[in-house]
């Protein structure tokens, strides 16, 4: 029953990020993401993941610092990034536990790095090309196993979604995509 309850968070985790690629908002990409990122804290913490549940803590602050990146002119100062890579080397420092630990730290890196760009093209494009990836070898090695699926699905949903609403509109600054 462990186990299923376990993997059963993963699930859960699943259906959020599969929502926040089709939500058309950055803002509700960080949303949904957020509440995902809660799921795979858990499921990390009872499979013994610390560095893993750490790092989704640490993306859930970063990101709702993120949905405020239009409202808020101090959000987009880009030290942020150096600041959140900075105490993403200090967590992964705290929460050491081999060689393994280093995948959530790319995961939380890179995301930031591509994420306070406040693009949605390039924040697919590095979830797809990064970060899904980092996440799934992480994954294999602490036996999340429904978060494999997970990382499948979130690949998916980002090319379905570039293909839905299209590149250009992605990629523009002007666009709906990045003024919400």
């Amino acid at each position: 029953m462990y186990d299923i309850v376990t993997q059963g968070f993963g699930i859960l985790a699943l259906i959020c990020f599969i929502i926040s690629y089709q939500v058309k908002s950055n803002k509700g990409l960080y949303l949904m993401q957020a509440l995902g990122c809660v799921a795979f804290a858990i499921q990390f913490i009872l499979l013994g993941a610390i560095g893993g549940c750490a790092s989704q803590l640490y993306i859930i602050v970063r990101n709702m610092l993120l949905s405020k990146y239009n409202q808020w002119s101090w959000v987009r100062w880009k030290g942020w990034v150096v600041i959140f890579v900075a105490g993403a080397a200090v967590m992964t420092a705290l929460t050491w536990d081999g060689p393994v630990s280093i995948l959530p730290f790319i995961t939380v890196s890179v995301g930031t790095i591509g994420l306070w760009t406040n693009n949605a093209g390039i924040i697919r494009i590095v979830g797809m090309c990064c970060l899904s990836p980092t996440w799934i070898l992480y994954d294999i090695l602490v036996g999340a196993y429904s978060a494999i699926l997970n990382e499948l699905f979130v690949i998916g949903s980002a090319i379905w979604s570039i293909y839905r609403y299209g590149w250009k509109q992605m990629i523009d600054p002007e666009s709906e995509f990045q003024k919400k």
